[in-house]
């Protein structure tokens, strides 16, 4: 028996699902009501509604709700078989490769075979150019589940969209989600038609000129370029087109906030609200209109307690939301409550290191607060020194190292054989890559520090790379 479900588990393993992708996510609960709202808010010509029941079913099955998974594949096979009809089975090789797995799960062993059998038969029928290629509505559904789960997937999604593209270049689905996972991951560049993502935004346009969601990222694309006139002119096409998408309406209103129109950005996110009033982005993103609007004025009892309001209600409906934990602390900060604070601090950090989402930000900021307001220079160097173990060249490690080096010097200034200090200089040295100072640096920590252990281990180091 146990060689019988060992076979069967290794004929499992080879599929592709959401079971073998290795999918993990940092707040199931923000993610279940975003995909709920996916499936609630889908039009009857959404395509991609069964990839959100899909991606629905692998949620509940991590928490163990088999039953439920099991319902949300039932809907995703009727919604495919609904938009593709008698031409589906290629849109179902995700959906069948789940249900084998859930039914596994349940100890339903034959059915799971079953399904199995199925997925054998839509291959002899559809063969791919090679055993590892897959179709392109397989690369399709792998690509939305990336980046549904995980933004730190974005670029696994993007490679599978670009494999789609490739083998179906006039498919709208699959450039349009190309062409997201382009915006998602690329860095800033010098113009705007250098910009891969706004050629492909621009291509999408041209197969389906009345896709709101991408007149919106095209506009926010020209506004990275201070284009804010073009920008402008593709949110109110956009809003036109289709104003009853709330991922629409928020990105217009972000825009609108960016150029001052803020009472209008307000406006929107509230209607945005009223259709998926759980949204942790949504409260998010109405307190920082609020924020904006107190920006060149004194800041009312009552836009604090928007501000105060919505933030608490974007981290009660995400608990991993460490953008909104920052943004709390820092309005305590403006209120004088350090302690509140504090707290806050110290939660975000630790849903950072959890996620492994924005340290950056959540140590530069707590690494502040204990120099301004605590007045602990040693546990800011602390946090300073964790923002430079992170990914080097970005604003936040670039002012945890000009930090480091302003304590350092100071304290060298007030006492010229300060180890620490030296120390504190070598680290930076280091993190910079900097070898020949590092070593000279931390060569005079311990010569003013005699036993360091840190810095006698750094040194060895060091020098051994140089070897």
């Amino acid at each position: 028996m146990n060689s019988t479900k060992d076979m069967l588990h290794a004929k499992l393993r080879q599929l592709e699902c959401h079971f073998t992708w290795e999918l993990n996510y940092t707040d199931i609960k923000d993610l279940q009501i975003r995909l709920k709202n996916e499936t609630e808010l889908a039009s009857e010509e959404d395509k991609n509604i069964g990839w959100s029941y899909g991606n629905l079913a692998f949620t509940k099955y991590k928490q163990g709700l088999l039953e439920e998974a099991r319902d949300d594949l039932v809907m995703a096979e009727e919604h495919i078989r609904k938009q593709h009809g008698d031409n589906c089975e290629k849109q179902l090789i995700v959906t069948y490769g789940n249900f084998a797995w859930v039914y596994y799960h349940k100890g339903e062993h034959e059915k799971s075979q079953t399904y199995l059998d199925k997925l054998e038969g839509i291959k002899k029928k559809f063969p791919t150019e090679s055993p590892s290629a897959l179709h392109p509505e397989t690369y399709g559904e792998k690509g939305n589940a990336f980046m549904k789960f995980f933004h730190q997937y974005n670029e696994k999604a993007k490679e599978c969209f670009e494999k789609a593209v490739e083998l179906e270049p006039e498919e709208i689905e699959w450039n349009k989600s190309y062409a997201v996972a382009l915006y998602r991951t690329e860095s800033n560049l010098t113009s705007f038609e250098e910009s891969p993502a706004s050629r492909q935004l621009r291509r999408v346009l041209e197969l389906d000129p009345n896709n709101a969601y991408i007149m919106v990222l095209l506009g926010l694309k020209h506004a990275d370029y201070e284009e804010h006139q073009k920008a402008e002119e593709l949110m109110e096409r956009a809003m036109k087109s289709d104003s009853d998408k709330p991922y629409v309406i928020q990105y217009v209103a972000k825009f609108y906030r960016t150029i001052g129109k803020v009472e209008e950005s307000i406006v929107l996110l509230k209607r945005a609200l009223e259709m998926t009033p759980d949204s942790a982005l949504l409260h998010h993103q109405l307190a920082l209109s609020y924020g904006w609007k107190t920006a060149n004025n004194e800041e009312t009892e009552d836009l604090s307690g928007l501000r105060i309001q919505h933030l608490e209600q974007a981290i009660s409906l995400k608990p991993s939301f460490v953008m909104a934990m920052l943004d709390l602390a820092d309005i305590y900060l403006k209120k004088t409550k350090n302690k509140k604070a504090q707290q806050m601090f110290k939660k975000a950090i630790k849903a950072a290191d959890d996620s492994n989402e924005y340290q950056e930000k959540a140590y530069l900021k707590y690494a502040h607060f204990q120099f301004y307001q605590k007045k602990s220079v040693h546990k800011a160097v602390v946090y300073y020194k964790k923002g430079l173990q992170l990914q080097k060249e970005t604003t936040e490690w670039n002012v945890c190292a000009r930090r480091l080096e302003k304590i350092a010097n100071d304290k060298i200034s007030r006492n010229p054989i300060d180890g620490e200090a030296f120390g504190i200089l070598g680290y930076v040295n280091q993190m910079r890559g900097d070898t020949c100072q590092a070593i000279e640096r931390y060569e005079k920590a311990i010569l003013y520090d005699r036993g360091n252990e840190e810095y006698l281990t750094a040194l060895c180091d060091l020098r051994l790379s140089l070897q």
